[in-house]
């Protein structure tokens, strides 16, 4: 006969204490981005949100990511704060783009064991993405799963939610020949291109700087994605915006067309900014050919804004008020045939 030990989670590598301290770690940070509208927030099976009010046809506009392999590095140099800032950024910016308001946040964790003071700081960089983009951290989930990744490790998901009047949904359609592209600035690679980030760094090895710009080059690499929302929601309540384009994933040349009609062509030109020391090094260091560089990061831009020409210097004026620095990069041309719908110049 065999002898058998009854087992219980602990057995498994779960840590059901740990779990629990951290929920009573995040419940401040979450407290600090409530809403009036949120009826229940963290801590039940699931969140309940009452739409406001003020909305006569709200249309709710929906968005999910990651941050990619930015996580690599995070792991590699110990550096967890600013990770939960671009979880957010990367989902409420994608549907402000749509003129739409960020309501709530939900956040997935996933990680083999649960490091408490880890999660902490990823959680409450998320919180603080959340006040910046002023909407409400309601749930989410923490997912401890032995085996599933190394000791260290973990993955992060995020899901935001937000409402816009249907009159007022900006889809791009009114774009025409002649109106003016402004461009906002970025914070830095925000959270795009880091497999090729990372492969330069490994390459420049000791060469690598120190600084970038007067800046750790640490600090530069992993400062968080700049967070637009309230700049935008300013500017769209003062003026008629008519596209907006988040600049993530495929650069400036891939992401502009998609708000653009298929009868027009963005004429972008290089030199209305300075390139960021952080993309001039990764270009010399990397001997990255500048249509490459357009295509992988964002170069300096972070949002691009189209707008009638006529408006083009209030808008500027509005977005500059609030914090932003803003450049008029360009232009919509009527398009060639065949002709790409992006060209930067």
């Amino acid at each position: 006969m065999t002898s058998s030990t009854s087992l219980t989670y602990r057995d498994a590598g779960v840590d059901i204490d740990a779990g629990d301290a951290l929920v009573e770690r995040i419940k401040p940070a979450a407290r600090r981005t409530m809403r009036p509208e949120v009826l229940a927030g963290i801590g039940g099976f699931g969140a309940l949100f009452e739409i406001s009010k003020k909305y006569r046809e709200p249309v709710l506009v929906a968005g999910t990511d990651g941050v990619g392999t930015k996580l690599k590095l995070a792991f590699e140099w110990n550096r967890h704060d600013t990770v939960g800032q671009d979880l957010v950024a990367m989902s409420v910016n994608d549907i402000l783009v749509q003129g739409a308001e960020p309501l709530f946040f939900l956040d997935y964790f996933a990680c083999g064991r649960l490091d408490v003071d880890t999660a902490a700081t990823v959680v409450e960089g998320i919180a603080k993405g959340c006040e910046l983009a002023g909407c409400a951290l309601i749930g989410g989930e923490t997912a401890e799963m032995p085996s599933m990744y190394p000791d260290g490790e973990y993955d992060l998901a995020g899901f935001a939610v937000g409402a816009v009047e249907k009159s007022t949904i900006i889809d791009g359609k009114t774009i025409q020949p002649g109106d003016a592209i402004l461009g906002l600035a970025s914070s830095g690679a925000h959270s795009n291109g880091y497999s090729l980030i990372r492969k330069i760094i490994e390459r420049a090895g000791a060469r690598a700087p120190q600084t970038i710009g007067g800046v750790p080059l640490r600090d530069a690499v992993m400062a968080p994605t700049r967070i637009y929302v309230k700049s935008l929601l300013a500017l769209i309540q003062s003026l008629p915006v008519k596209g907006m384009a988040h600049i993530t994933g495929g650069g400036l040349t891939e992401n502009i067309p998609r708000v653009l009609p298929t009868s027009v062509t963005a004429i972008v030109e290089r030199k209305t900014w300075e390139l960021p020391p952080l993309f001039q090094w990764l270009q010399q260091e990397g001997q990255v050919a500048d249509a490459e560089m357009h295509r992988v990061f964002n170069c300096g831009i972070g949002m691009v804004v189209i707008v009638a020409v006529e408006d083009a210097q209030r808008a500027k004026e509005i977005l500059q008020s609030t914090g932003e620095t803003v450049y008029l990069i360009g232009k919509i041309a009527e398009r060639i045939e065949g002709q790409a719908q992006t060209l930067v110049v």
